[in-house]
């Protein structure tokens, strides 16, 4: 399944206020799920494993490391915890970073929101808008994600521009 989403991610110094704005505002919670992204060496984007209770993923996605909502063009393909892929991929590819993290999923129709604990790094609020269909259209995303910003009141110098595992590797 290819997709469009325009996504911001942010530290969080206050998950408990951004649960809170997410239940005034009636998200539906998904649940929690425990991660573990497994980020292999590719020459384009960013290829990772996602192995959780929840989901499980080979996603590949492409978007520019700048700060604020940036669009990023993914790919899914859906499979199990159990799948053999991860071993093929380690070996075919070679592992980039593991990043392990716990995270709450919530959605307010096409948009999608993560609180993420990330071993090693911290708390996180992640916005996904998200267009499925074509049928929304890159202005309406952005606008959703900008929205949303303000609404959680995330300032400027708590945006991120990379990858959980990019922050990673430069420790």
């Amino acid at each position: 399944m290819s997709h469009i989403n325009i996504e911001i991610k942010a530290r969080s110094k206050d998950p408990n206020k951004i649960r809170k704005i997410l239940k005034e505002k009636g998200s539906r919670f998904i649940g929690t799920d425990h991660q573990i992204d497994t980020y292999f060496k590719v020459a384009n984007g960013r290829l990772k494993l996602r192995k959780g209770n929840i989901e499980n993923y080979l996603i590949y996605y492409q978007r520019q490391d700048k700060k604020g909502p940036k669009q990023s063009d993914v790919i899914l393909y859906k499979t199990t915890s159990k799948s053999l892929l991860e071993n093929i991929l380690i070996k075919a590819l070679g592992v980039f970073k593991i990043v392990d993290k716990k995270r709450e999923i919530y959605f307010i129709k096409n948009v999608k929101f993560h609180i993420d604990q990330v071993r090693g790094l911290g708390s996180f609020i992640e916005i996904e808008a998200i267009d499925k269909t074509g049928k929304i259209g890159k202005e309406k995303l952005l606008e959703q994600c900008n929205q949303y910003l303000k609404l959680f009141n995330v300032s400027q110098s708590d945006l991120i521009s990379k990858s959980y595992s990019d922050l990673l590797n430069k420790q």
